[in-house]
Formats: C-alpha cells, structure tokens, sequence
C-alpha cells in the first residue's frame, strides 16, 4: 500500500522511522506544532499502540527498502531507532531516493555520528553528548545563581558607601556594568549608598552620550573620595591598579571582570572572572537573570550597547552566553534611546586623530603601525585601530600617541596565530599597564622621568623606537623590513 502526503503549498510533511523512546517524543512534538506526520516502526505492538493514539503509523523495518520506496514524498525524514545499522541504511536510502528531502539521524556514538555524516545526514543527534551539554549549561546556570546569591548576601550585610570604581578612561561596557552594579545593590540594600568613580576621560563621542543621555553621576576618582568608602567594588578591571587609578595595595571588596589577567592575588570578599565572556556586561545580565531582576528601559538599553561594543556588534571575543544575554536585554532595551547613543557627533579633535592615523601608517607583512601625536582624547585611538584594521591586506594594527601622562598604545588583531593581548603584556606589562584579548589590547607606558619635558611629541619620536623594537621582537618582526603603503 503506497502511502502519499499531500504537497500543497503551506503543507510540510515529515516521516519518523523508529518509534521508540526518542521517536515518540518526536512524534508528541510534531502533533502540539501540528506538523504533519507519518512514522513506521517493525514492531506490530508499537504500531497498534500508536494507532490507537491516532498516529498514521505503519508496521515497517527501516531496511525494507522495497516498502520504503511505496513512501513520500517528505520535507524531512527521522531515523531514530537504537539501531545504527538499520539508521544508516535509512539515510542512504532517502538520500538516492528523496534527495529533496531533509534528513536526521540518530547516532550511538561518535563513531557512528562521523559515518552518518558521511552517508548525507543534513542533522545527527547524539542523545548523550546532548545531555552532557545540557548538564553543563545547568551547571552554568547554578555556578551563576551561587554567585549572584552570594553577591546579594554580601551587599545585604554593609552599611555606609560603597564605591564602585570603572576603570581607566571608561567604556559602555564598563559604565554599564558599573550602573547595574549600583542598581544591584540598590534594589538589595536601599540604606547603602553607592557612588561610581572613574579616571581618565569619557572621550569617546558615544561614551558620552552614554553618560549624558541616561544622566549618569559620575565623579572622579581622588584619594579623598575614596576615604568616603566603607567598601570599594571594581568592574570591568581585574584587580586595583590593573587599568584603573586605584593603588596597587589599594584593598577591594568585590571584582568582576571578564578579561584574562595574569598574576592577580586578590583576596576580595567576592570576586568573579569570566574571561570565556566578551562583555562584563553580560555578566551583570546574568545576575539579574538568575535574580529575577528586571531591568529599566534605560539600564537595558545600557548594558546592551556596552554588550555590543565591547563584542564589535557581536563579531570579537563572543560566547554563545553573550547572545543568549543579549536577547534577554532585547527585551527591556529603548531602541529610539539606544540609536541616540550610537550615533552621536563626532568631535574635531577625534577626527583630527583619524586623519593623523591614515597618513602616518607603516606597514610591515600585514601588521601597521601609526603615530598620532600628541592626544588630549585618548578613546580615539582604539577607534583609530578599528578603521586601519579594515584595511587590505592588515591583519594586526597598533596605534600610538602620547598624553602629559604617558605614552599610550590600542591594538586591533584578527590575526588567529598572534594573541595581542600576551604580546602586550609581555612587551610592556614590566614598565606600565599593558594586557587584553587575542583581538583587542592596549598599554600604557607612565612617562614619569620625562614629566618635565614639554614638546610631547619631540619626546614620543626619542623614545617610541626601542619600544616599538621591543615589541617588533615579540611579534617576530625584526628580520621583516618589507613595507606597504
């Protein structure tokens, strides 16, 4: 008897062969989506049994192929039985003979996972390597809850001012993570209060439009403001005098951080690092998830710009937690709200910036280099590096300048066999602060001795060249004099 499914448009058939434990799921999901479905089974018993739960069911072997050719046509065929045999037949068969059709398979193992790949599965499921990776996603989802509890009973327990400190020159990843820091310990404390601190400058142009449009009070970060702090948190920054203006013995209550740094021996009270995670950001989302906490329009709106900036619009350092929390924040975000910040007027000094770094570059085999001179606004440099990464032919940019302070490095990489992050560390990490990620790093090399020296710009052409050798050597670019323009 030749069993024909109905191709009209708008209708999608499917064909479940083996209809045990995991085929009858299958057969259960398809109803509630009210697919229809036909399934086959070589058990007399289980076919009656379907039958009676008003399934088309029909008493098949998966290997019968001349009964399987009197079948169809199908969108999608399901070989789902517990024999691998009888499964890898089923693929061969409907790929000579429904070659339209969409096919998964079941697999045992990886061995047979590899042959039904090879036999023209379009999907294969492999139960068990699905159930480890939902076991280690609850035990994310625990480890996450653990520490987001731990976080609130912390912040239950203090009285007085905590002061959330942001690292060097701040970005929307750390101002977001900051304000929902703050937030947290709001909604779990009301009688702390709690003021964020900051170093540096907002330069960029978005950076502040953050500030400005969700009306952020920020306030400098002096030694006399900190004697205000019963407790100090650090976001977005590894440990105290790691890219932000706290001492190196500087004691620190909370860190939370997303970058990978090296030789941290904090003792903080609560401390979580998660450098699998492209956004600190996303790490504040979580918390908020697992404490059923809902963010305002602007807080959302916040974290998702710091979450997409700091991941370049979800292309760098990305996790599969980074979407999943950026869907989240979807929800709640102000979409006219986040367009006003990401689109805000550049100034003439970032411009200028721009400019010096087009016609200051030197290349050498994929890797430029530029010097922008002296700079007030030092956020325009990463931006710099961004545009010359997308230059032909570049795959590692560094660019460089010179404040009152100190000489200042941004590196973009997309370079898989260079972790700029390492080679910065390594380069400079002795004599300033210097670290980051495999695609995106910086540095900061204090001028201290040369402090009195006015021409900036004289001094940054005295001292950048045993730097930049220095850093040539980690690259392995010393014996490489080739240039581009």
């Amino acid at each position: 008897m030749q069993v024909a499914v109905s191709q009209e448009a708008g209708c999608f058939s499917c064909l479940v062969c083996g209809c045990g434990s995991v085929g009858l799921l299958i057969l259960e999901r398809l109803r509630r989506e009210q697919i229809l479905c036909t399934c086959l089974d070589n058990d007399p018993t289980r076919v009656k049994e379907l039958r009676e739960q008003n399934y088309e069911a029909l008493c098949i072997d998966i290997t019968d192929e001349k009964k399987l050719s009197k079948l169809g046509p199908f969108n999608v065929v399901f070989f789902v039985s517990d024999n691998h045999d009888a499964n890898l037949f089923g693929v061969l068969w409907a790929r000579k003979t429904l070659p339209s059709a969409y096919v998964i398979a079941r697999a045992s193992d990886p061995i047979n996972k590899g042959e039904l790949i090879e036999a023209g599965a379009d999907f294969v499921i492999y139960p068990q390597e699905i159930i480890a990776n939902f076991a280690y996603s609850c035990l994310e989802q625990l480890r996450c809850r653990g520490n987001g509890s731990k976080l609130i009973h912390i912040l239950e327990q203090w009285n007085g001012t905590l002061g959330i400190v942001l690292h060097t020159n701040p970005d929307p990843d750390g101002i977001s993570s900051g304000l929902a820091l703050a937030r947290l310990a709001h909604i779990t404390n009301p009688d702390l209060h709690v003021q964020l601190f900051y170093d540096g400058v907002i330069g960029y142009q978005e950076n502040r439009a953050l500030v400005n449009i969700l009306d952020l009070k920020l306030e400098r970060l002096t030694p006399q403001a900190l004697t205000r702090c019963e407790y100090i948190a650090l976001v977005d920054s590894g440990g105290p005098g790691i890219n932000n203006g706290l001492s190196r013995n500087t004691t620190v209550d909370i860190i939370i951080d997303h970058h990978n740094e090296q030789n941290i021996t904090q003792t903080a009270a609560f401390i979580d690092i998660r450098p699998r995670y492209g956004a600190c950001a996303s790490i504040l989302t979580e918390y908020m998830k697992v404490l059923q906490i809902t963010p305002d329009p602007k807080l959302a709106t916040a974290l998702l710009y710091g979450l997409r900036t700091d991941t370049k619009d979800f292309h760098r350092n990305l996790s599969p937690n980074d979407l999943i929390n950026a869907a989240f924040l979807l929800q709640y975000a102000d979409a006219e709200l986040l367009e006003k910040i990401m689109f805000p007027q550049y100034s003439y000094e970032t411009m200028d910036i721009l400019g010096h770094a087009i016609l200051n570059r030197k290349a050498k085999n994929g890797y430029l280099f530029s010097n922008v001179g002296y700079v007030r606004n030092r956020d325009a440099l990463p931006q710099a590096a961004d545009m010359l990464l997308s230059l032909e032919g570049i795959s590692t940019a560094i660019v460089y300048g010179i404040t009152d302070e100190a000489i200042i490095m941004s590196g973009r990489n997309r370079d898989v066999r260079l972790n700029l992050g390492t080679v910065m560390s390594e380069t400079f990490g002795d004599i300033g602060n210097a670290g980051g990620h495999a695609t995106m790093a910086a540095a900061s090399i204090p001028l201290s001795i040369f402090s009195l020296v006015r021409d900036k710009e004289v001094l940054l052409e005295l001292v950048i060249e045993p730097l930049l050798q220095n850093l040539y050597r980690h690259i392995g670019l010393l014996e490489d004099n080739t240039e581009q323009k």
